[in-house]
């Protein structure tokens, strides 16, 4: 009844609303707010009286624990005490993490930039080096409360509830359940060839609509999906196109990572695995939070035939490359 109640609070989340909890952490606020580009949680720029406008995140009940979004923000602070570029939570009081009237939410310094430019072998070896120097940190300890990035949440859970929440059609059905228990076996099979590999703190959610460029560097701007999980899951969401490119792409990035965190090529082994966990958990994810009124207007291309048929010649296709060999790292 409670996390109900939080949740319709958070759904009806009213410019007021905002204001009277940015407020009660003293800030005087002077009316402008701005909704940024989130789905999973809501986050706005405000302006601040004769300050610099901050930038408030309101978190969605039910997704993450207070001990588990504490543990992301301490990550950060750790990273920024190695003097690398992220943004870190404001802190009030002691405090990162707050509440108001049923709300969670931290606050943040405003950050310019421009996007990366992925075709750019400069800017790929200067976000690998970026990336490197996280993981040098992340790999120095772990999460207690924070998930691990499994097959089991990415891919059955995944598989699992669209099935029983009737959001595939019902003469694709059989095909889309029978598309996924293959395609599971095969990411099952690219773990068993990849071996015994080390599972890190990292980023999670690492593309370039994450990233912002900044006095020419690299900055990451959200750590809401921190989890633990294999180093490749922080780089393969810049690798796309055909296998030349993606090959040329893969050596860019880590000739920077490797100047600070050696990386074990048997990760490759995973590459189009995890592109394939996160294609059946995108689909998931939307449909759980469908009920959402922002979900139908950002995404009115789900929950149609259209769709479910693309995802399944998308999976097949991702069958067919996690048959092919891993990419070749070319140093």
């Amino acid at each position: 009844m409670q996390e109900n109640t939080e949740l319709q609070c958070y759904l009806n989340l009213d410019p007021q609303k905002i204001l009277e909890a940015i407020e009660s952490k003293g800030f005087n606020c002077d009316g402008r707010i701005f909704a940024l580009n989130s789905y999973e949680n809501r986050v706005y720029q405000v302006g601040i009286e004769g300050s610099d406008s901050v930038v408030a995140k309101f978190y969605r009940p039910g997704r993450w624990s207070d001990e588990q979004i504490l543990e992301e923000h301490r990550f950060t602070g750790e990273l920024s005490e190695y003097e690398i570029p992220v943004i870190t939570p404001l802190v009030q009081e002691n405090a990162t993490l707050f509440s108001h009237d049923h709300f969670r939410f931290a606050l943040y310094p405003r950050q310019g930039g421009r996007p990366p430019e992925l075709d750019s072998p400069d800017h790929l070896t200067q976000l690998g080096r970026y990336i490197g120097r996280i993981h040098s940190v992340g790999q120095t300890g772990s999460f207690a409360y924070r998930p691990d990035i499994s097959i089991n949440e990415f891919g059955d859970a995944s598989r699992q509830y669209l099935l029983e929440n009737d959001f595939i059609p019902h003469e694709l059905k059989e095909s889309y359940s029978t598309l996924c228990d293959d395609i599971i076996k095969r990411i099952q099979q690219c773990y068993e060839r990849a071996g015994n590999i080390s599972n890190i703190r990292l980023h999670g959610d690492c593309h370039a609509g994450n990233i912002l460029w900044h006095d020419e560097t690299p900055v990451i701007l959200d750590f809401d999906d921190a989890r633990i999980g294999p180093a490749i899951q922080d780089l393969w969401m810049f690798l796309s196109g055909d296998r030349p490119y993606m090959t040329s792409r893969l050596a860019d990035l880590l000739e920077g990572y490797t100047e600070f965190c050696d990386f074990d090529a048997r990760e490759l082994h995973l590459l189009e695995a995890l592109r394939s966990l996160r294609m059946m958990y995108f689909s998931s994810w939307i449909a759980r939070r469908w009920e959402d009124p922002a979900f139908p207007l950002a995404f009115p291309y789900f929950n149609t035939q259209h769709y479910w048929q693309d995802q399944i010649l998308s999976l097949r296709e991702q069958a067919a490359l996690m048959d092919e060999g891993p990419l070749e790292w070319v140093r």
